[in-house]
């Protein structure tokens, strides 16, 4: 479980990580593009953690789904982006998706 637990702090950081990116406007704005950074590391070693017992399969098809889903939040928030309705459409079949695969999937670690 605790595993699992990585993987939601990967996806946490890496959804942090790519609102820094947008806030760094091309790496031109120093602080947002050192933290930018700095969370994808923490990110992927905490991605890296989760892969020692959660399959890579489900591991990131959780990481896509969840991460679109905090960063289309994230782009409401920040940026005023707001989604239609084929956006929302589509976030909540990839995130359907991804519930059905980390549900009734048998898939496991080798």
């Amino acid at each position: 479980m605790l595993n699992y637990f990585f993987l939601f702090l990967a996806i946490i950081t890496e959804t942090a990580g790519t609102t820094l990116l947008k806030m760094s406007e091309q790496f031109t704005k120093i602080v947002p593009s050192i933290f930018s950074i700095l969370c994808y590391v923490v990110s992927l070693y905490l991605l890296s953690l989760s892969l020692r017992t959660v399959p890579i399969g489900i591991a990131y098809a959780t990481w896509s789904a969840l991460g679109v889903a905090l960063i289309t939040i994230s782009g409401i928030c920040f940026f005023k982006q707001m989604p239609d309705l084929g956006a929302i459409v589509g976030l909540i079949l990839i995130v359907s998706g991804v519930a059905v695969l980390n549900l009734f999937s048998k898939m496991d670690i080798h």
